[in-house]
């Protein structure tokens, strides 16, 4: 049997669709500092490959851009999954994720499969323009130095 791993960092997004690649850009800064006992992946945000890539992990740190009606472009946003959380579902009303698909659905799906990570904690960051294009809008982009400092800060709290 295979011993649990440390911490899991999650980059989920489209680096091909704008503000939409936070998740991809802030996996690739976290991945250079090669932090031991850390796992560094991104993806498309698909619930099967969230509880596949959180699976058995003391820490699960997801990464995500989101739409908020009225929203500041680049306000992080941070989320500690609880089990009551669960039972309301904990994103807003006036929230959505840029997937058709999001982690609050994959939460579900793992919690009903009894997939969820030991601890869970969600970075969701505002949107600006997620159209088609490679580099994120000025507003994210600026965002990337803070949500970095934050995110280190939480995977070494382990």
């Amino acid at each position: 049997m295979s011993r649990p791993r440390p911490a899991v960092l999650i980059g989920v997004g489209n680096p091909y669709r704008r503000d939409d690649g936070i998740g991809p850009a802030l996996a690739a800064a976290i991945s250079e500092l090669d932090l031991p006992g850390v796992t560094v992946l991104t993806s498309d945000g698909e619930p099967s490959r969230l509880l596949e890539a959180w699976w058995r992990a003391s820490l699960a740190v997801v990464v995500d851009a989101v739409r908020l009606d009225g929203g500041v472009p680049g306000r992080i946003h941070r989320h500690h999954v609880a089990a009551e959380d669960l039972a309301d579902g904990w994103m807003s009303a006036n929230s959505a994720s840029t997937h058709g698909l999001g982690i609050a659905d994959a939460i579900h799906l793992a919690k009903a499969m009894d997939q969820l990570p030991e601890r869970l904690v969600v970075f969701a960051v505002e949107t600006d323009d997620i159209g088609y294009g490679e580099h994120l809008s000025p507003p994210v982009r600026a965002s990337l130095v803070e949500l970095t400092h934050v995110v280190l800060a939480e995977l070494r709290s382990g």
